[in-house]
């Protein structure tokens, strides 16, 4: 690739481009061209490319974003660019220019993720938009997350070792033909293996089900055993779906050698390995089966970070460049995290954090929901990030707290500098001890049995016969700041401003309708995240131009019975 400037807009094609528009609203790719002007230079993806070779297309004038704001598909992109005249228009081609073939687009976003470049594209723009003064460090932010569906079929156990071992065949015998037909029987094997699993529909009886499944055991282990034979090719064994399928009989079987011969089981259930390493897909090994708000996925999940200041927010920032139309401030992405549908939030707290810090984009205030934060990590990211995390965190879950009832912690006074407490009759504790209460570290506090046993209010302190109050807190810093989070929840004025959290729902809806993030496009997390990447992108530029023509933020739909219910006497 030879890395050169945008080329001009034709005249030609600026004069026709401009009169179509001028009939109706102003096309987004042609807004971004007359606002942002060379947003991808060339020599930004330079790397991704060779020296010697055929020359490349132009990767800044690719029209993947703009692909992604409209939810094309490759060969629908390659015609709009061939016959849309605002990507012409964007892209500064002649009215008669061709355009390119489809498989450019496939083969630029291999050579992205080949060169670890998946996030290039939002670092442009954010960079950009931060010499606008429309993102900025230091204001307010928002995160969440959300499920997205890989691009293959949700299999159960039976299905996944029959289309494991069905697509394994198919490599070796595309690879290796000669040898497969030497190998294993491979007339009777083409009549079991030959047709996809979801074509055909699975015996209704269990024993049969598990008759099958024992009999795919069997065949998976002896084509397995040819492969790792000493007179096979030994470039067999290094095939990914070879590989794919010793891992996949490795989790889900086990085979005994006894004197009689080798007897192949299923593992039980309770002996299959985490979902963080199973194997969901023998197509895409990166997916695996998540569990969010009881609902059961196979694939990924994705962290979206997006701006939130208000009005004054903005206003106070003089740097800002207001749209002439005045109105709040664009709620711009700046940050895209895409992992694996078992990484829980709050493993991606510190994860989030470190991308916004790269960027220079850390906000002063965090909002965020409730699984992504507890009082160490909001105690942590003050230190190591400077951030305050607004979010609810676990309320008092002793039986007096969930019950409402008796005396809970509150209701003992602690010195830390003494390490005492006391009770809410005035006695003190006689034990304080640091321990550690399932892998966490916390402070054990207990009273004397015979200081609890006489007490007249016993039966609304502790549900122990015998022995006295115990309580357990965490250090004291991390305990004042989960009892100032605890008051703070409790709050009116608290919970409106956490209310801003609950944008982020929107964003996600808008991702989800306009890009179709919920499914996944491509095989594997490295392309899932660049798809993610550049949806986020296509979403950032969507805002901005209807910041810059004005339009308002859409409100929240009600409808007519909604509306009725509202309008009715209570």
């Amino acid at each position: 690739m030879r890395p050169r400037p945008w080329p001009e807009v034709p005249e030609l094609t600026a004069q026709v481009a401009r009169a179509v528009a001028a009939r109706g609203p102003y096309p987004l790719a042609m807004r971004v061209r007359d606002e942002l002007g060379e947003l991808f230079a060339d020599a930004e993806f330079a790397e991704a490319f060779g020296s010697r070779g055929r020359p490349g297309w132009s990767p800044g004038q690719l029209v993947t974003v703009l692909q992604f704001a409209e939810n094309l598909t490759d060969r629908a992109a390659a015609h709009r660019v061939r016959y849309g005249m605002d990507l012409k228009y964007a892209l500064g081609l002649e009215l008669d220019d061709p355009g390119f073939d489809a498989s450019v687009l496939s083969e630029f976003r291999t050579r992205l993720v080949r060169h670890g470049m998946e996030e290039k594209v939002l670092d442009l723009l954010l960079t950009a938009l931060k010499d606008r003064g429309l993102v900025k460090a230091g204001g307010k932010q928002r995160t969440d997350s959300t499920r997205v569906l890989a691009a293959v079929r949700d299999l159960n156990r039976l299905e996944l070792a029959g289309e494991t071992l069905r697509s394994t065949l198919e490599t070796l015998a595309c690879a290796a033909p000669d040898w497969l037909a030497q190998a294993v029987p491979v007339r009777e094997w083409a009549d079991r293996y030959g047709p996809r699993t979801h074509s055909w529909h699975p015996p209704a009886s269990t024993s049969k089900r598990e008759e099958m499944a024992l009999v795919y055991g069997r065949d998976g282990f002896a084509l397995l055993e040819a492969v790792h034979d000493p007179d096979a090719p030994a470039w067999l064994r290094e095939l990914p779906a070879v590989q794919v399928l010793r891992t996949m009989w490795v989790q889900n079987y086990h085979r005994t050698v006894t004197e009689a011969g080798a007897e192949v089981n299923r593992r039980e259930s309770k002996d299959l390995p985490p979902g963080r390493l199973r194997l969901a897909s023998p197509y895409d090994t990166d997916a695996r089966y998540g569990l969010k708000q009881g609902s059961w996925w196979t694939g990924y999940k994705i962290h979206i970070s997006e701006s939130c200041d208000d009005a004054d927010d903005q206003a106070a920032d003089s740097q800002a460049m207001l749209p002439e139309a005045g109105g709040p401030p664009p709620r711009l992405i700046t940050g895209i995290a895409t992992t694996d549908a078992t990484v829980t939030d709050a493993e991606m707290t510190e994860p989030v954090h470190h991308m916004l810090a790269a960027r220079d984009l850390l906000p002063a205030e965090h909002f965020l929901d409730s699984g992504y934060a507890s009082a160490e990590l909001i105690v942590g990211m003050k230190k190591s990030f400077g951030v305050t995390l607004v979010t609810p965190v676990l309320m008092n879950s002793s039986p007096q707290g969930r019950a409402c009832a008796g005396f809970d912690r509150t209701a003992f006074t602690v010195d830390w500098d003494k390490r005492q407490a006391t009770c809410p009759r005035g006695d003190t504790s006689t034990w304080w001890s640091p321990a550690t209460l399932r892998g966490t570290t916390a402070i054990v506090i207990k009273f004397d049995k015979e200081t609890c046993r006489p007490c007249p209010v016993r039966d609304q302190c502790t549900r122990s016969k015998t022995g006295g109050r115990t309580l357990s807190l965490q250090p004291r810093e991390v305990q004042e700041v989960l009892d100032h989070a605890r008051l703070q929840q409790g709050d009116e004025q608290w919970r409106a401003k956490y209310a801003i959290r609950a944008g982020i729902e929107g964003t996600i809806h808008q991702a989800v309708a306009v890009t179709g993030m919920r499914r996944a496009r491509y095989l594997g997390l490295h392309k899932t995240h660049l798809e993610h990447v550049f949806s986020a992108v296509a979403l950032n530029l969507i805002r901005l131009d209807a910041w810059w023509n004005g339009h308002p933020l859409d409100r929240t739909r009600v409808s007519h019975l909604a509306s009725l219910g509202l309008s009715l006497p209570a």
